[in-house]
């Protein structure tokens, strides 16, 4: 439990940190930043010349299916996913079977990654119970359980007097509240984008409004309530403006994007390629461009994976009938690392965006290095060249746009508690 990372380029926001230091970790927790640090004995020592140390990367938003759709994903395969993906902790969503709606089905994921995770789980429950959309979840007990979070995401919350009184409930009693912002009505039977690329390959088509218009709603009701809202995967150039004018108003609104609504567009359901169906869908290149804009500028606070696992039957067929979603847990670092390449965002910016930011949003004491902080730490090799391969992702489902896909930079080591979870050198 005791390692020494020599001589790295540290980044630590939370402290404004960007220099070559070492980090010494003793007994789980960050010890002491500084350089020429001696190890004690007994302790392993990491060779980071050259590479990039960053507190432990934070997922608020991915699928671990588990309990009840194991056939997808478990808590053991998600963590190793995530472990090789340069994270050490994880928001895993409600949409499992029974649904994370109260403390029983809390406790068993928990208890299941005390013994099986190799990174930190923090469960998100349901706003309502059992995600339908009808009664409130009880919140308080969640959170006394574990959860960091609540959200009913893969549905939104339609009954808007019902979303105003979670917000004022979760605002009691002190829980992030994550919308997933979605106009049902609107999005009808539409399966992807709605433009020329649905159009000509004649799919029905999800409008940018249905996004914009939820988005809208849960901004109002979180200004009305004086409660603070998070806003899960947001993917259109609407949301990112409605979004960065109701924080110029002080509304208490935070948001996220993913790694695929900054780097793809609907161009790549071309084929019907099922990997490239997901909800919100894949949009076009001038919402492209705004989630690179609102990143840059803070709009957009956080980079979350959305990673959603689906075995091979629920994508191999018909694209109308195909599940929503990709696995994104180890594509996610190179991804985000090419913005900094491309100078849309600078290593502090990013570092932000995928630990300090989601911490601060869940309320969850990591995303940062300073001494007396629990010992999570990953160290990047910015440089790595790599293939993305199925056969050789940890996650168990291979549901991914970018298999072949060239990629640069890579978790060299992740380090949970101190422990090291995974070696990519």
């Amino acid at each position: 439990m005791n390692v020494l990372i020599k001589g790295g380029r540290v980044v630590d926001p939370s402290q404004g940190i960007d220099a070559i230091m070492d980090v010494l970790i003793a007994d789980g927790v960050v010890l002491e930043l500084g350089t020429g640090l001696a190890a004690p004995e007994g302790t392993e020592t990491i060779d980071a010349a050259g590479l990039v140390v960053t507190p432990g990367l934070i997922d608020m938003h991915v699928h671990l299916r588990d309990p009840g759709l194991e056939y997808k994903e478990d808590i053991a395969t998600g963590s190793r996913a995530a472990a090789a993906g340069g994270f050490t902790s994880l928001a895993c969503m409600p949409n499992t079977k029974p649904v994370i709606d109260n403390k029983a089905v809390t406790s068993y994921i928990l208890n299941k990654a005390r013994n099986e995770a190799l990174v930190n789980i923090f469960p998100v429950g349901a706003i309502t119970q059992g995600s339908k959309g009808d009664t409130l979840a009880e919140m308080g007990e969640m959170k006394e359980a574990g959860c960091v979070a609540v959200s009913d995401d893969g549905k939104p919350v339609c009954n808007t007097e019902l979303m105003r009184r979670a917000l004022e409930y979760a605002k009691g009693v002190g829980i992030a509240v994550i919308c997933h912002s979605e106009d049902l009505s609107l999005v009808g039977e539409g399966v992807m984008n709605e433009g020329y690329v649905s159009t000509e390959l004649g799919l029905k088509g999800i409008p940018w409004a249905a996004e914009d218009i939820a988005v809208a709603r849960d901004v109002y009701l979180a200004e009305f309530t004086g409660s603070p809202v998070h806003i899960a995967h947001i993917s259109t150039e609407g949301s990112a403006r409605i979004i960065r004018n109701a924080k110029a108003r002080g509304v208490q609104v935070t948001c996220e994007t993913a790694p695929h609504y900054f780097t793809l567009t609907d161009e790549a359901v071309r084929g019907y390629n099922t990997n490239a169906k997901m909800n919100p869908p894949l949009r076009g290149e001038a919402d492209k461009a705004a989630m690179k804009a609102a990143l840059a500028d803070g709009t957009i606070d956080a980079i979350a994976t959305d990673h959603a696992p689906h075995h091979l039957d629920e994508k191999d067929v018909e694209f109308n009938l195909a599940m929503n979603g990709i696995v994104g847990l180890e594509t996610s670092l190179p991804l985000s690392l090419k913005l900094v390449e491309e100078g849309v965002l600078d290593l502090q910016q990013l570092v932000a965006a995928m630990s300090c930011n989601p911490a601060k949003i869940l309320g969850i004491d990591r995303g940062t290095l300073k001494p007396g902080a629990v010992g999570d730490v990953t160290v990047i090799d910015p440089n790595k060249q790599w293939t993305v391969l199925a056969e050789k992702l940890e996650t168990k489902s291979k549901n991914s746009p970018f298999i072949g896909w060239q990629m640069k930079g890579a978790a060299a080591y992740t380090i949970v508690k101190g422990q090291v979870v995974h070696k990519g050198i």
